[in-house]
């Protein structure tokens, strides 16, 4: 499937966010995914939290803007977030959510002593959470993981 334009799609979430009073922070289509997958992140306007009610009404007008816009073909997949930079996960529902997203890794060594591993988060399960290490699968038994941050992209 060809990649959709991104940004038509940025300017129907940016003009839809304003209406709502939020600013639209990002908008990240991943379409090699069965369905394909569109996350865009909301911040509001006055700079108070996003709450699930405010992620629920974007979700709602944003949607039925893409349907009538037909800018999408095909099923996909509507994931509103706030910006979490600098966010810990923690529950099953994060790893869900952040799928794809660069994080910062904190777990133990082989020594006790800890390490960092920056790479792209691609899920957790019973056993490990899952990262690809510039393109090199890594998985960190849980057991070991001491914590795993949202991070910005490197360059």
């Amino acid at each position: 499937m060809a990649h959709p334009p991104l940004e038509p799609i940025e300017a129907l979430a940016s003009a839809t966010a304003q209406s709502l009073g939020f600013l639209m922070e990002s908008v990240v289509l991943h379409s090699h995914r069965a369905p394909q997958a569109l996350i865009v992140a909301v911040r509001k306007g006055d700079g108070s939290d996003v709450n699930l009610d405010d992620c629920a009404s974007f979700s709602q007008a944003f949607g039925e803007a893409l349907e009538t816009g037909e800018l999408l073909t095909g099923a996909y997949v509507l994931e509103i977030t706030s910006p979490g930079l600098g966010d810990v996960l923690q529950q099953d529902r994060d790893f869900r959510s952040f799928r794809g997203f660069p994080v910062c890794v904190r777990q133990r060594d082989a020594k006790g002593g800890e390490i960092q591993r920056e790479g792209t988060l691609l899920g957790r399960d019973a056993d490990a959470v899952e990262l690809n290490l510039r393109g090199r699968i890594q998985r960190i038994p849980r057991s070991d993981v001491l914590e795993v941050r949202l991070t910005s992209p490197s360059a």
